[in-house]
């Protein structure tokens, strides 16, 4: 049996998943699906705890940061 088409197809794998990786590494964005994650629907965390943990916290702060500075500059334009 021919498993040069075998290869090829592997080949061709794991180059797309090895792309996509550095992709995201290279973005710095978090992965969500094609509607936006639960962000994009109102949802502030995934998990059911009543409060959110230290990181979760620091991390909603700097993007609420962030999207503040964006809109400031985009006034000052």
């Amino acid at each position: 049996m021919d498993f040069s088409i075998f290869f090829y197809t592997f080949a061709g794998f794991v180059l797309f998943f090895l792309l996509a990786a550095i992709g995201y590494i290279i973005q710095h964005k978090m992965i969500h699906g094609s509607c936006g994650g639960l962000a994009n629907i109102g949802v502030e965390k995934a998990c059911s705890c009543e409060k959110p943990c230290f990181k979760r916290v620091v991390v909603t702060k700097i993007k609420k940061l962030a999207g503040r500075a964006e809109a400031e500059s985009a006034d000052n334009s």
